[in-house]
């Protein structure tokens, strides 16, 4: 949230071009190929050993977003299992 907020803070509206991009995994995503859920497996093994990650659906990643004081968002799939997420003020 803290980072969000700086960010929001750090860029020129959407008007000026002024946008957040994360890449990230959106838990329950479409895909669901054999590669797909075994790299899906693979990062929930390794959000076990990092106490601070958080794997979050997209209604999970709006409401943080929202809350940050973001009004738009856009997702767009790529990057096998992860997501290019756009943010925007």
């Amino acid at each position: 949230m803290k980072i969000l907020k700086n960010c929001k803070e750090a860029i020129p509206g959407r008007d000026k071009g002024g946008k957040v991009i994360i890449i990230d995994m959106i838990l329950e995503s479409q895909m669901k190929d054999d590669e797909s859920v075994e790299t899906q497996v693979g990062m929930d093994m390794l959000m076990l050993m990092c106490h601070a990650a958080k794997e979050r659906t997209e209604k999970e990643w709006a409401k943080l977003f929202r809350d940050a004081g973001f009004s738009d968002y856009k997702i767009l799939p790529m990057f096998g299992v992860r997501c290019l997420i756009e943010v925007y003020h």
